[in-house]
């Protein structure tokens, strides 16, 4: 079992916040499964995002990995909530109570927003923990059972590039989710963070977060508990894969260039594809997305590394007690186990879920193969 704060994760898998976590079905096939620690449900916003067409997925057939073009979910904050309500106030199939924690993955887009959707959540874990008046060792405050986390990095929102590239420009919300925080000390809250590229980077986001701890009753807290590492690239591109005809229709010897592809000093450079005019070349109508999967495994272990590395070696113990949820690439028990090994005390998947159902944590625990 791995506890962050008040939230008792058992066995040390989650789903990550995806388009698979959007309604009330796919959450209590997620909350059911034996082998999922905690469910985290898709970033909601306080009215519900509006999604098209062009929100998508693709999944590549080579390897598991995944393109998407989603937003956040469709589903307003007042639906998650009514949801949560009622899976952790339904007895379990054995007549047990829900002991496994829900984590609400949400996002605002300035201060004011974020802490009514704040107060919202506080709202349902008042609600939750007056339907259970007389927790046990084995019944626990439900209120206890819900965390937040504050999804600062989807890379697929037009003109809103990822606040957490520059972080400073973020701490008006962390200052939201801080004083939330010191108002309720039982409060747990994470952050969905991208993944970064360069090492002050790492340095710049651990300094920030160190400016939140405080003596709190006796003790230096600090109001995050952990560092959800990553989130999918942007700004990638993947091609439509067919392995029996390439777009134009033409069998083609992919070794060898044909006489016409031949470049000479002469040959002005190629156009890129329009993707109004050939859409067909392109895993995703937008085109580009957020890179997840076996694609960003690397990058995603690298994240955790230095995180885990920087939060161990902190002087500050309310840092050193920040928890690492690693997400990207988690699609065996091998990546799972590889995620650990970099420093995540529990691993989250998205593209696996998406590609296998909640099957998916089978074969992260060993018991299915994928």
């Amino acid at each position: 079992m791995v506890r962050i704060h008040t939230l008792n994760i058992e066995p040390a898998v989650v789903n990550s916040s995806c388009a698979w976590a959007s309604d009330y079905e796919e959450l209590r096939d997620l909350y059911d499964s034996p082998y999922t620690g905690a469910v985290i449900t898709r970033t909601a916003t306080f009215n519900g995002f509006s999604e098209d067409a062009s929100n998508t997925v693709a999944l590549a057939k080579s390897t598991v990995s995944s393109i998407n073009s989603y937003g956040y979910s469709p589903h307003p904050l007042s639906k998650y909530l009514e949801w949560i309500y009622t899976i952790l106030t339904t007895p379990m199939l054995d007549g047990s109570p829900p002991t496994k924690p829900v984590i609400i993955s949400i996002t605002a887009s300035t201060p004011t927003v974020l802490t009514e959707m704040v107060e919202n959540i506080q709202t349902l874990r008042k609600k939750l923990r007056a339907s259970n008046q007389t927790p046990t060792a084995f019944v626990p405050d439900p209120a206890t059972l819900v965390g937040i986390e504050l999804n600062t990095s989807c890379p697929n929102i037009k003109d809103a590039p990822p606040p957490s590239y520059n972080f400073q420009f973020l701490l008006p919300h962390l200052d939201v989710l801080s004083s939330a925080f010191y108002a309720d000390s039982t409060l747990t809250i994470g952050l969905k963070l991208p993944p970064y590229l360069y090492q002050t980077r790492f340095v710049e986001v651990v300094r920030f977060l160190h400016t939140y701890t405080r003596e709190h009753v006796s003790r230096f807290l600090n109001p995050f508990a952990y560092l959800a590492c990553t989130n999918t690239l942007g700004n990638c591109l993947l091609f439509a894969e067919d392995p029996l005809t390439n777009p134009s229709g033409t069998s083609a010897d992919p070794e060898r260039p044909s006489a016409d592809s031949m470049e000479t000093d002469d040959t002005p450079p190629p156009h890129p594809p329009s993707p109004s005019t050939t859409p067909s070349l392109f895993a995703l109508p937008t085109p580009l997305g957020g890179l997840g999967g076996d694609a960003l495994h690397p990058i995603a272990l690298g994240n955790v590394y230095s995180f885990a590395r920087l939060l161990a070696a902190h002087p500050d113990p309310a840092m050193r007690r920040i928890r690492i949820i690693g997400i990207g690439g988690v699609t065996s028990a091998a990546a799972a186990a590889r995620m650990r090994q970099a420093g995540a005390s529990v691993v989250g998947c998205a593209t696996l879920l998406g590609r296998e159902g909640v099957r998916a944590f089978e074969i992260l625990a060993g018991h299915a193969e994928s």
